[in-house]
C-alpha cells in the first residue's frame, strides 16, 4: 500500500474518530472516572463471516497456509478498527473453529452443519448486514487482484463498490476488477435475505500476491480499505452494537 493511501484511509477513519463526540462515542462519569462508551444506534446489524474454519481450511496458499487463517486474521482487524467507532459487529467465529452441530463425524457432515448454522445465525438477526471475507485461487498463477461480489441489491452493491474502490485506492490502483453478483453456487449468500458482499482479498496461487495475504501488516491494510468504505456507507445510517459471540 502506498504511504499516500494508507494516511487517506488512516485520516478518514481518524476524522470520525473525531466526529464521535455525538456520531459514535459519549463520554459519561462513573464516580471519579471518566468512560468512553459506544453510542447504540437502532440501524443495522453488521455481521463479519471469516470463511471456512477448524477442519474446513478453505483454499491452501502456495506455501502451506489454510485460507481459513488469513480470513479470520483479517475479521479481527475489521472488528478492531471498527471497535474504534463505537462499533461492535457479530463474529461468526472469532478463532479458528468451524461452528457444526454435535453428532457430525465427516468432514463433509461438518462443513453441511456449518454453513447452515451460518445461514441460521444471519437470517435469526434482525436488520443484518454481512461481510464475508475470503480468499481467491486458480490454476493460472498469473491471476491477482482483490475483488468484491454482492447479493442482489441496490445496497449490497452500493457497498461493494465502495469496497472495490477502497481495495483499488489503498492496496492495488493498477487492479480493474468491479463488483460482480455472487453466482447462486455460493450457498450462503444464495440463502441469506439481507444485504451481503463477499470480498475475495486476493490469490493465493499468485506467488507474490500470497506472501503479501500472509503478511500482518498487508491483513491489517486490508482491514482499513475495508472498513473505511462501511464507514463511509453508514455514517449517517449508524450501525447498532452487539457482543461477539
Amino acid at each position: 500500500m502506498k504511504k499516500s493511501s494508507l494516511k487517506k484511509i488512516l485520516a478518514f477513519i481518524l476524522a470520525l474518530l473525531l466526529m464521535g463526540g455525538t456520531a459514535f462515542l459519549v463520554c459519561t462519569r462513573r464516580s471519579d472516572q471518566v468512560v468512553w462508551a459506544p453510542i447504540r444506534h437502532s440501524g443495522q446489524q453488521l455481521i463479519l463471516d471469516a470463511g471456512h474454519g477448524g477442519e474446513d481450511g478453505g483454499a491452501v496458499s502456495l506455501t502451506g497456509m489454510p485460507e481459513s487463517n488469513i480470513n479470520l486474521a483479517v475479521v479481527l482487524r475489521i472488528d478492531q478498527l471498527l471497535g474504534f467507532c463505537g462499533v461492535s459487529p457479530i463474529l461468526i467465529r472469532d478463532q479458528d473453529i468451524s461452528i457444526y452441530d454435535e453428532g457430525c463425524d465427516t468432514l463433509r457432515e461438518k462443513k453441511v452443519s456449518d454453513i447452515h448454522n451460518r445461514v441460521a445465525l444471519i437470517e435469526g438477526t434482525e436488520n443484518a448486514l454481512v461481510i464475508s471475507i475470503h480468499q481467491n485461487t486458480f490454476s493460472n498463477s498469473a491471476y491477482h487482484g482483490a475483488q468484491v461480489f454482492y447479493r442482489e441489491g441496490e445496497e449490497s452493491l452500493s457497498l461493494a463498490t465502495l469496497v472495490q474502490d477502497a481495495l483499488r485506492e489503498g492496496l492495488d490502483p493498477g487492479n480493474q476488477r468491479e463488483p460482480t453478483k455472487i453466482p447462486d453456487s455460493v450457498y450462503l449468500m444464495k440463502h441469506i435475505t439481507c444485504p451481503a458482499i463477499l470480498v475475495e482479498c486476493g490469490f493465493l496461487s499468485n506467488p507474490e500476491e500470497e506472501a503479501k495475504l500472509r503478511s500482518e501488516a498487508y491483513q491489517t491494510q486490508i482491514a482499513l480499505c475495508v472498513t473505511s468504505a462501511l464507514l463511509k456507507s453508514k455514517q449517517n445510517a449508524g450501525l447498532s452494537g452487539q457482543p461477539v459471540i
